[in-house]
């Protein structure tokens, strides 16, 4: 079985499970995902893989997070992911990128990021959920964090907290590479 047959099949055994686990229709998942029932169908028969963001959609309108709907781990509670199995899920000619280092369910989904943002360069990212926390420690450089329009300069080795029901960003005005790591947990009932 090929890599993307593996993954195929993980995404449509989780994607049944998980809504069957929240009582959830097709139609239902459909309506609150934004994802016509037929690719809901195909995606549970195994017949598609969807976008990205079509599965973030999902994931979203579940409750989990991306890794709970592609995992094809099943056993142990411990889940240790190598460097190189870490998702690439960003990144820019510059050289900024966003790594989803691992994620877990802790009552909702709960992921932990690698972020490298390049002089220059900034990211910006819709409202999330009422109840979204991001947690931030900077590593290296200084990061300057837009939430709801208000400015707030992170320096090297210091660490910030918000609800991100707001608009938010991350921008780097200055002359060196950010390194940063991100916590965000998505509450369970929205």
């Amino acid at each position: 079985m090929t890599d993307l047959d593996q993954l195929t099949q993980s995404l449509a055994r989780n994607l049944k499970r998980w809504r069957t686990e929240r009582g959830y229709t097709l139609d239902a998942l459909a309506a609150r995902a934004g994802v016509s029932r037929g690719m809901i169908i195909q995606i549970e028969q195994a017949r598609t893989n969807p976008s990205v963001g079509t599965t973030v959609k999902i994931a979203d309108a579940l409750g989990v997070s991306i890794t709970a709907l592609l995992d094809h781990e099943q056993g142990p509670q411990v889940r240790i992911v190598p460097p190189g199995d870490a998702v690439r899920m960003w990144s820019t000619d510059a050289g900024s990128h966003t790594t989803l280092l691992v994620g877990a369910q802790a009552p909702g989904p709960f992921e932990l990021w690698d972020w490298r943002l390049m002089p220059g360069e900034l990211s910006t990212s819709d409202a999330h959920p009422p109840g979204t926390v991001e947690l931030i420690h900077v590593a290296e450089g200084e990061l300057t964090l837009v939430v709801d329009g208000a400015e707030h300069t992170v320096p090297a080795g210091a660490s910030a907290a918000f609800e991100a029901k707001a608009s938010h960003g991350y921008r780097n005005d200055g002359a060196v590479p950010v390194r940063m790591t991100m916590a965000v947990t998505v509450p369970l009932d929205r």
